[in-house]
């Protein structure tokens, strides 16, 4: 795996937690209820953020988790608010520092869900008997703590923490989640069972990876990091990272000294009948983000369309069957690659047999960084480790249905676990691998992944994936390293999205208006 970049803010996985909190008390000798003290107090916080009056339901689990959600509980009744303590399971079975919380909770004592009085006492101020009861009890209030799961969890929650979770989902109150919405792993975003939909997550000392991929990404709400005291110096963090604006620096600007040809010359080879719109896009988005010199490689019998719409780019015509290129068309565009820096391939190429031969051809010859998208991705459907032969860098920018076809799987088996296939993808490849999505993943083959931020809305309407591809390969043609190409590409597009956003409104968006937005984007 390459050495982390100053760009990529580090997140972190369940194991690197662990490893972290272990740290910070054993070797630091950070007291572990201090940690929990200070978790409890920034979660406390969040929920009067998020619901400045009303009353408040902390509904915990038996954990660490449940530890934080009793202190958050404590120092919002010591605040004057009304909380409603309520334990899924037994209080005997509480231990260490969660069980110290639940003795210092001033006081009614909790509530608890399921089961009867026995061996807990006068330990409860009465029982729930069931999920139902825990949802009519929590509606009405003005937020629920989510303090069921933490970061340790994995799979799909089971018997009274699945009760509870479904409570929660249904009393309809906004949530607040300790460190991660319980059911989302920490460690990948995956989702297999019921998860709270948090309005709010505070999330302890880091942000976890769980946070910000799909479909955890969507249950996590705001994400606040709250510092709990752990110094620096703790071990390493998993090697994916939240792609920050600082990525801007990576990209060279022009100076006096600058010709179209230093700056990048980039191919997009693409285009067919009813299809040309995309190519397009690529083009005038690769001249956007700084590109010097861009070529639109197009079937002979619509190079026309192209002359009249690309005033800024050139255009080689490409012996073309019916309006798409074909495998005669290979030769022309390989030699066109001995003077380019970068090659976008795929936009608009259209799904004829000889259009994907022509596509797998150039692919594997072109010696230059290659761009695949599209239908340059879809000829390689099942085929992707043909791509691993090449000796040039490649990038692939799939959305999840396309990397299913390159990976022979379904579409929502990749949305269930976006990272693996996307991590997958990369090695098998032996390429950098985009996966779109607001939570945008750029992996590469060595296992580095940096993770888009998102946020941007308005990139939901056609045409923005060409842009994104003309953008990428402006990078590549810079001569960027692939990995940091792909990642400056997927945070100039999201920002460019963004301004123009701002501008125009999400709804009405079009592609063009992202386009217009990049030097924007690029100058911050």
């Amino acid at each position: 795996m390459s050495p982390p970049a100053s760009w990529l803010a580090p997140l972190y996985d369940a194991e690197r937690m662990r490893a972290l909190d272990a740290w910070a008390i054993e070797e630091r000798g950070i007291p572990s209820l201090d940690l929990m003290e200070r978790a409890g107090a920034g979660l406390a916080d969040l929920v009067d953020e998020v619901a400045p009056r009303g009353r408040v339901a902390a509904v915990c689990g038996k954990g660490n988790n449940g530890g934080d959600g009793l202190v958050a509980a404590r120092l919002l009744r010591e605040r004057g608010r009304e909380v409603d303590a309520i334990l899924a399971g037994d209080p005997a079975e509480l231990s260490g520092d969660p069980a110290e919380n639940l003795r210092r909770l001033p006081g009614d004592p909790p509530l608890a869900l399921g089961g009867d009085n026995g061996s807990a006492g006068e330990a409860v101020a009465g029982r729930l008997a069931d999920a139902a009861a825990l949802a009519d009890h929590v509606r009405g209030a003005s937020a629920v703590v989510d303090a069921l799961l933490g970061t340790g969890f994995s799979g799909a929650p089971r018997g009274i923490v699945a009760e509870a979770i479904e409570a929660i989902s249904a009393a309809g109150a906004p949530a607040v989640a300790a460190d991660v919405p319980s059911g989302v792993d920490a460690s990948t975003g995956a989702v297999e069972g019921p998860a709270v939909r948090a309005t709010a997550t505070a999330t302890f000392h880091a942000p976890k990876v769980g946070l910000y991929v799909n479909p955890g990404k969507r249950h996590a709400g705001i994400v606040r990091v709250v510092d709990i005291g752990i110094p620096p110096g703790g071990p390493e963090s998993t090697g994916i990272g939240l792609i920050v604006p600082d990525v801007r620096d990576e990209v060279p600007r022009r100076g006096e000294g600058s010709t179209k040809f230093s700056e990048g010359a980039v191919l997009v080879a693409g285009g067919s009948r009813g299809l040309t719109g995309a190519p397009c896009l690529a083009a005038e988005a690769a001249g956007r983000a700084g590109a010097g010199y861009v070529t639109a490689c197009v079937p002979a019998s619509l190079e026309m369309v192209f002359e009249v719409r690309l005033l800024e780019a050139m255009t080689r015509a490409l012996p073309d069957a019916g309006g798409a290129l074909g495998p005669d068309a290979a030769a022309g565009l390989l030699a066109a690659c001995e003077r380019a820096d970068a090659l976008v391939l795929g936009p608009g190429l259209g799904r004829e047999e000889a259009t994907l031969e022509l596509a797998r051809t150039v692919a594997a010859r072109a010696e230059v960084a290659l761009l695949l998208d599209a239908d340059g991705l879809n000829a390689h459907a099942g085929r992707l480790r043909e791509l691993a032969q090449r000796r040039a860098p490649a990038v692939l920018t799939p959305h999840a249905g396309e990397l299913a076809r390159l990976l022979e799987t379904e579409s929502a088996t990749v949305e269930a676990a976006r990272l693996h296939h996307a991590r997958a993808a990369a090695a098998a490849a032996r390429a950098v691998v985009v996966l779109k999505g607001d939570d945008t993943i750029v992996a590469e083959p060595g296992g580095r992944v940096g993770v888009s931020a998102g946020g941007s809305p308005g990139l939901a309407t056609a045409g923005t994936g060409d842009v994104l591809s003309g953008v990428a390969g402006a990078m590549l043609g810079k001569g960027l390293h692939p990995f940091t190409a792909a990642c400056a590409a997927v945070w100039l597009h999201a920002e460019a999205g963004s301004l123009a956003a701002g501008e125009r409104g999400a709804d009405g968006m079009i592609a063009r208006d992202v386009i217009d937005a990049l030097p924007a984007a690029r100058c911050g």
